[in-house]
This record gives C-alpha cells, structure tokens and sequence, in this order.
C-alpha cells in the first residue's frame, strides 16, 4: 500500500493542489456556523419572544451554505488538473507493459482489462478520494470550531463516540483490502476467459462446442460472484462501524440532555450540538467510509494491480562509443518468429558500406522487411548481430540510433496536424526553405500544392495510401539521419513517381537500402540483394542475371514498363 500512496503522492501537482485546498476554507463555513446559527435562533429567537432574530439566524445558515456551494465549484475546477495526467501515466504504463511481455513471447491478455476498465476505475477513485478526504478534514475542523464556540461540554461527550467509530473502521480497511484485490483478480480471470470464448464464436458456433465455452467461463463467473459477495459482508461491517461513530454520538446526547440542562446549557444550545452531530459529523463520516472504504480502496488495490505489471523503471544505457561513420555490417544474423519457428534469415553476412545503394529483392514473405527491422534495430535478432558504425545496433542508446537510421514502412504513417508538423517531425529545426527543396526533390510539390500549402491543416483518413507516402517520404527526405530504408515505402506510386522520390534518396548525402516494390527499384540501384528463403545472393543487376536463377524469375515477372522506368 505504501508504494500506491506514494505514487499517488508524487502524482499530486502542486499548483491545482494549492488552489483545491484554497477553495476548500469557504466549505468550512457551513459546518462551522450550522449549529451556532440554529442554538442562537432557539435561545435569542424563538424562545425569546423574537422570531425576526431566529428567521435572521436560519437566514445566516442559509448565506453560509451559499458560501459552501461557491468554494466547492470552484474545488471541481481543479480537480481534472489533478486526476487527468495520472490517468495519462498509467495508460502509458499499460501499453508499455503489454508491448514488452509481447516482444517478450509472453502475451498480457489481462491489460485490455487494465486498459478499458482500471485505469478508469483508478481515475474515478483517484477523484473520488481526493474529494472524500477533503470533505472529511473540512467539515470536522468547521464541527469543532463551532462546538467550542456553542457548548465545550457537549463537544467531550460527542467526540469520543465518533473517534472510535472511526477507528473501528480503519480496523477493518485490512480485510477490506484484501476482498477487494480479490475481486480485482476474479474480475481479470473473467475477462480473460470472456474474451477468448467471445473470439472464437463462430468456431464454436460451427462446431457445436457451446456447452463447453459455458463451462470455460462458468468458473470465473463463480469466482467474480464469490469475490462481490464477500465485498458486500465487509460493508456490512462498515455499517455497523458507522453506527458507532454517527449514531451513538447522537443518542449520547438525547440521554444527556436533562443533565447538560442541569448544568445550564440552554436549549438552543443542545439542538446546536445535536446539529452538529446531524449535519456535520454524520455526514463526514459516511463519506469518510465511503471514500476510504470503498473508493479508496478500489483505488488503491487497482492501481497496485496496474503497477505490478508496469514495465520497469528504465536502465540507463550502458556507456559505449559512438558509432565510427555509418557502415551497416551483418554479422551471421539469424531470425526467428518464436522459440520452435524457422527462420526466416539464416546466418545472413551482410556489408552496406556508407554512400551504398542496396535494393532487397525476393518473393513476398522471404523476411525482407523483417530484414529491415533488424538492420533499424526494431527486432531483436536470434543469433548474430547488426553493427552501424562498428556498434551494435541493440547498444546504441535511442537517441542516438534515432539520429542515425530512418524507416519509412509501407503504410506510411500521417497525423492529424498542419503539413509542416507532419513533414518536420524528424527535424524541427529544419527551416521553411530547406522543406521547400526537400517536397521539390520527392515530387510531392503537387499534392502540396493542391493541399493548401504547408501550413494547411492534414485529415489522415482523406488522403489516399499513395499521398500518405508522399508526406513520410518528405519528412525521411528532412530527416537529419544519414542511412534511409525504405520498406516498400512507395508502392502506392506509379512508377514515374517512384522513381523521382527513389533517386531524391539516391542522391541525397548517406546511405540507401530500397525493399524492392518493382523491379526498376532493382535496376537503379548500386547493388541488389536476392533473398530466396535458404540463402542470399549479392551482386549488381548484371552480375546476378548470370548468377541468380531467382532473380532472372523475378525479372520475368515484371512489366516491361517497369523496366523502363528504372533507366537512369
């Protein structure tokens, strides 16, 4: 639990928080002047023979409310600031936890859970608490100003009850801690059994197996429904909890009452303390409980769940050297999707000299692009390495390898914003004049054009596949990263425009590695790597037609028209 109340803690703004608590003194006011205002109407008022004075003070406890009702709008105001970025942390953390354990080969299937329903939950709670504790501590603190001020003697007989209602109740926040990280687990075993019966209805539609995906979900259910009830029996307890600290303080006072009378305490004097138990103590308490014993709870059983399965802090980056140029060497790198897969690359060595223009060709599913994710560091290999400059790709720190590779994958990716954000995202700094040459050299001054230039306003959805090429072309094109790798990055173009953004690249400063699309990509290249599934062949265009039987295939395929478009 400390763990949860410190991120919790340091989750806590510190000028919304200044400003909550602020607008939390007016609150005090109603509390404090409720049963004052009620003893002094009774006493000054209707008793004495002037109902004006006693209408006068109802009338005060009527502004003291209005003075409540304007400091708690104004607490509202600053709660989201509070409750809002905790959210947006643990959203964060979830999906960065689900990607590791998948990389991992270990799928999370409890985080869509986590994600959809308790990081809402610790969200809402998160408010909740905030407000309940806040309540609690305001209309206390305003209930023993006023007692002190009305009736001493009255606070003495009064207080003691409530204190031990109280403490009753935090003697129960252990077994009620537990329960409800019951009901947490069961409610993710339910969803996880839910989901995968829910996924695969209509195979078990077709098959008949309905009594047995019943059966699959029926466990959980049970185990949910156990957890809920045992919930219900600890707020029993509570309830009796609160009859001790709101209650008991009431009828100690009932009982009371002929002695405090004997003692000269007034009439209106113990109907204010009577008040103050009523509307003031009462009140605090139930929200105490509920605040503490339900939502606070909630939230800090749910929040522990979420953290359990956070990623880890991240480890600093051991200290290696910087990468010497930009030389990508291949180092009898294997690849394979899981532990009993074959691989998709087999001891594969591979130099890509500085300056080089390297095309991969192959059939579809040959493990091209996962050769490109492994030369960009994205995969992790299963034996051998990939060296940029002499480093270990899975060495150099993220900001380092950001700088020196750019990926543009073949669904290029655009998001909503001007297109100058878009084309500049990989280089901010990159001024007005630079982009214009960069969006000229692509061939993308068209769609730019037709646009609205590149202060207008880009909607993802109603830019054709091709378009969205273009705008990632541009900005790979701006990126300060000398090695570029084009995964397929312009099959949506035809081949004329395929070949203006591709000799752009080709003529720009560094080094590019093109995952062929048409075969004139081939042909305009420096050099062209066949990849056949079993092993890999290395060679310029004419080199491999004598000596690639699979590359004279692939040839073969393409249309002549493709061919001609990759003379340079």
């Amino acid at each position: 639990m400390k763990r949860e109340l410190r991120f919790a803690a340091a989750a806590l703004r510190r000028r919304p928080l200044l400003a909550l608590l602020g607008w939390s003194v007016p609150e005090i006011v109603p509390a404090l002047a409720s049963g004052l205002a009620l003893a002094r109407s009774v006493d000054d008022g209707f008793l004495a023979g002037r109902p004006l004075v006693g209408l006068a003070w109802l009338a005060a406890m009527l502004v003291a409310g209005g003075i409540g009702a304007i400091g708690s709008r104004r607490v509202f105001r600053y709660l989201g600031d509070l409750v809002e970025p905790m959210r947006d942390d643990l959203a964060r953390r979830v999906v960065g936890g689900a990607m590791l354990a998948a990389v991992a080969g270990k799928p999370d299937r409890g985080a869509l859970a986590r994600l959809t329903r308790q990081v809402e939950i610790v969200r809402d709670t998160f408010g909740g608490l905030l407000v309940a504790l806040r309540s609690f501590v305001v209309t206390v603190v305003g209930v023993v100003i006023g007692l002190a001020s009305v009736a001493p003697i009255v606070m003495v007989l009064i207080v003691p009850p409530f204190l031990l209602g109280c403490a009753a109740f935090l003697a129960t926040l252990g077994l009620s801690a537990n329960r409800q990280r019951d009901a947490v687990l069961a409610d993710e075993r339910l969803a996880d059994a839910a989901g995968l019966v829910l996924g695969g209805t209509r195979d078990v539609v077709a098959s008949g197996a309905e009594d047995h995906a019943a059966a699959m979900v029926a466990v959980p259910i049970r185990q949910q429904a156990s957890a809920e009830m045992a919930l219900a029996r600890v707020g029993a307890l509570r309830t009796l909890c609160f009859a001790v600290g709101g209650w008991l303080p009431l009828l100690v006072v009932l009982v009371a009452g002929p002695w405090l009378a004997s003692r000269g305490l007034s009439t209106g004097e113990i109907m204010g303390g009577l008040t103050y138990v009523l509307i003031g103590l009462q009140p605090a308490l139930r929200t105490l409980m509920g605040g503490l014993g339900g939502t606070g709870l909630r939230f800090v059983i749910t929040l522990g769940r979420i953290l359990d399965t956070a990623p880890a802090p991240a480890v600093p980056h051991p200290l290696v050297p910087g990468p010497v140029g930009h030389d990508l060497e291949v180092r009898g790198l294997t690849f394979a999707y899981g532990p009993g897969a074959e691989p998709v690359l087999d001891d594969l060595r591979l130099r890509i000299p500085a300056g080089d223009h390297l095309a991969i060709v192959g059939p579809s599913g040959i493990g091209k692009s996962t050769l490109a994710g492994l030369l960009c560091g994205l995969l992790k290999p299963t034996a051998g390495d990939v060296e940029l400059g002499g480093v270990p790709v899975s060495l150099l720190p993220p900001g380092v390898l950001a700088s020196s590779r750019v990926l543009i994958p073949q669904e290029a990716y655009v998001f909503s914003g001007t297109i100058l954000a878009n084309v500049t995202y990989l280089n901010p700094d990159a001024g007005r004049e630079e982009v214009d040459r960069a969006v000229e050299a692509v061939g993308a001054s068209p769609l730019i054009s037709r646009l609205g230039g590149c202060s207008a306003e880009l909607t993802p959805g109603e830019l054709s596949a091709g378009e969205r090429q273009l705008i990632a072309l541009v900005r790979a094109y701006l990126s300060p990263a000398p090695v570029v790798i084009l995964d397929e990055a312009t099959c949506h173009l035809d081949p004329v425009a395929e070949r203006v953004a591709e000799d752009a690249f080709a003529s720009r400063c560094g080094t590019l590695v093109v995952i062929a699309h048409r075969i004139s990509s081939a042909l305009r290249a420096q050099r062209v790597l066949v990849l056949d599934g079993t092993g890999a062949a290395l060679g310029d265009h004419h080199t491999l037609l004598s000596s690639s039987p699979l590359y004279r295939e692939l040839l073969g395929h393409w249309h002549p028209d493709d061919l001609a478009t990759g003379v340079s």
